[in-house]
């Protein structure tokens, strides 16, 4: 045993550093995603809480995902935020709680249950994401909408690449 309690199989060797990590885009995406990430983190709380007082800040992407594309199994909402079927299952009762989801059966499967937005947490979600957008577009109303569009189209980029 190491000290620090495995053996010299466990222990993960670090990778060295990719060519070219410190190139000034490189350091200077760093820095900006780190400022970006720190941001939407707070974001996230005040529209959680904007969608009901006591909704975890965690839990309103997923309804930001029912409310772009409709019912889904618990299982599929999973797989796209990234978490277990324990946490999954905890966020899914909460919500149901607040009354904001409700489930039904698959009628594909009826063993397996589909999860949708309640008429109240479809109004609640698209209230608070009507006035985020318009929150951006009043950040943004000096940018030339092409730019705008090249910004969204380079984080959808960014975000395909980060799935592999």
């Amino acid at each position: 045993m190491h000290e620090d309690g495995q053996s010299g199989e466990e222990r993960a060797v670090s990778p060295e550093p990719a060519q070219g990590v410190d190139q000034p885009g490189f350091l200077a995406l760093e820095r900006e995603l780190t400022v970006l990430l720190r941001r939407a983190r707070a974001s996230q709380g005040e529209m959680a809480r904007a969608v009901h007082p006591d909704l975890e800040p965690s839990a309103y992407g997923l309804l930001v995902r029912l409310d772009e594309c409709g019912r889904q199994r618990a299982t599929e909402l999973a797989a796209y935020i990234g978490v277990g079927k324990a946490t999954m299952s905890r966020q899914l009762r909460a919500l149901e709680e607040l009354g904001l989801v409700a489930r039904e059966p698959d009628p594909a499967d009826g063993r397996a249950w589909l999860i949708a937005l309640t008429q109240e947490g479809h109004a609640r979600v698209r209230r608070v994401r009507e006035a985020r957008r318009a929150r951006y577009a009043g950040r943004l109303a000096d940018w030339d909408p092409a730019e705008v569009t090249e910004l969204a189209r380079l984080l959808n980029q960014l975000n395909r690449g980060m799935e592999k």
